[in-house]
């Protein structure tokens, strides 16, 4: 079994990379969040592979850490997702992400990747939230610095912001993604925080 890959990046496709090791050039398909955290061709790189083999193909899965490949071993143990739609629920969450929305049961999240209907992703919910272990759900802090005793303050504010955005309606997974590009500062309040989230989810 091939665990995973050091070599040369050679080649950035939608959907796929090429990585030259020992003289071999392999072809490794990869989520599309996985593609920023990339170095450009030419520079070295290590992908860790789950390697696949069915009766009409043999195919090599890439992620960036052995944890990202472990979540998508997962997400092939529930019934209706094969290599595809775990490839594409990837490429939608990151792996933190779709944590939460399984632990949050946050069955939107989930749907908005490529094939996945509202059964399946109930059923992935159901599955897997015993399998895996529970997300951070409260946001990181912005580079800034933030004054001793503060940071117990600002994370109250970012959760009750988290909070308001989804009694609205919105997905644990797009709240937090707002809530994670609000540069926090030591004076802000809930509101703030909910009103910055806003103006992220609405571009």
């Amino acid at each position: 079994m091939i665990r995973y890959v050091r070599g040369i990046l050679r080649e950035l496709r939608e959907g796929m990379v090429l990585v030259e090791a020992g003289g071999l050039g392999y072809g490794i398909r990869v989520p599309a969040s996985l593609l920023p955290a990339l170095p450009p061709p030419g520079e070295e790189v290590k992908i860790h592979t789950y390697f696949s083999v069915r009766e009409d193909a043999m195919e090599l899965f890439g992620f960036l850490t052995a944890e990202d490949r472990d979540i998508f071993v997962r997400l092939l143990g529930v019934s209706g997702i094969g290599p595809k739609g775990a490839l594409g629920i990837l490429s939608v969450l990151r792996p933190e992400e779709l944590r939460r929305a399984i632990f949050s049961g946050d069955i939107r999240s989930i749907q908005a990747a490529p094939g996945i209907g509202k059964k399946t992703a109930e059923r992935l919910i159901l599955d897997l939230k015993d399998k895996i272990d529970p997300p951070d759900f409260l946001p990181a802090f912005s580079d800034g610095e933030i004054p001793e005793g503060g940071e117990e303050a600002l994370r109250d504010s970012a959760k009750e912001a988290l909070e308001a955005l989804l009694s609205l309606g919105y997905g644990m997974a797009e709240a937090q993604r707002a809530v994670r590009r609000v540069k926090l500062t030591e004076d802000m309040t809930p509101d703030d925080v909910l009103k910055q989230s806003l103006r992220h989810l609405a571009f």
